[in-house]
Formats: C-alpha cells, structure tokens, sequence
C-alpha cells in the first residue's frame, strides 16, 4: 500500500492510499479519481515528504537527498539551458503563439512562455497538449 498526498485543479488537498504506484496512474488514466471537496477529476500528486522507519539512518539519508536534490536540480537546469538557448521565449502570450503554431501544419516553431490554469484547460479541450518544466532559478 501507498499513501499519496493529492491535489485537484482547484487547489483542495487530500490524501488517499493505493494499492501501488501503478493502481494510482491507472485510475487517474481512466479519470476515476475525484477530489473528496468537490469533485474535480483533474487530480494529481502533491508535494510529500518520504516515510522513515529508521531513525539511525537519518543522517545519511539526509545527505543522500541532499545530493540527490543537488542532481536533479542540476538536471533541471540543464533542461532551462537547452530551452532558453533553443526556444522563443513569448512570455504571456504563449497561449495565442501556441494556436498559430498548432493551427499552422508547416510552422515548426518552437516557443516557450506562461499560461494560466484557465488558458492551459482551453489549449488542452483544443488538442493542444503541454509540457510544464519546474523553473529553478539560475542563482539559487
């Protein structure tokens, strides 16, 4: 069994156990998941700290994450580079730069900026798929 913390598109957080990893995906494929509040099926992981049973080990697990941390964020830095280096930044007007490249077959433009929930739920009706890239901070 697994417990995950949960989120909906509203921002209601709450907790539900799984049998496995693969049962949560799953059920969220087939959109059976629904917030306990008000009954969004648009659901996805929170934030959750692990659990430990061993407090002995406390120490070296702290530095394990700590370095794991350090790996990721460099991996997601990485990742801003190649963006920054090789998309168009539009900004706030992502989501109508994004229509024009999605409507218009031949347009190969590769663009990068901000949407609001509101936006990305209409991009999305549309067919429009996005990808959200955690934005670390290039000095922190």
């Amino acid at each position: 069994m697994i417990k995950y913390n949960l989120i909906c598109d509203k921002e209601h957080e709450f907790e539900s156990w799984f049998s496995s990893s693969r049962e949560f995906e799953k059920l969220k494929k087939k959109r059976l998941l629904e917030c306990i509040y008000c009954n969004s099926k648009k659901i996805e992981k929170s934030i959750m700290s692990p659990m430990i049973s061993n407090f002995n080990n406390l120490g070296s697990l702290e530095s394990k994450l700590e370095r794991d941390l350090f790996k990721e964020k460099q991996k997601l830095q990485q990742i801003r580079n190649y963006i920054e280096k090789n998309f168009e930044y539009v900004g706030k007007n992502f989501s109508k730069k994004v229509r024009e490249i999605y409507y218009d077959k031949n347009n190969k433009k590769t663009i990068y900026g901000t949407t609001t929930s509101k936006e990305r739920e209409e991009l999305a009706e549309e067919g429009i798929e996005l990808l959200s890239i955690p934005w670390v901070d290039k000095d922190n």
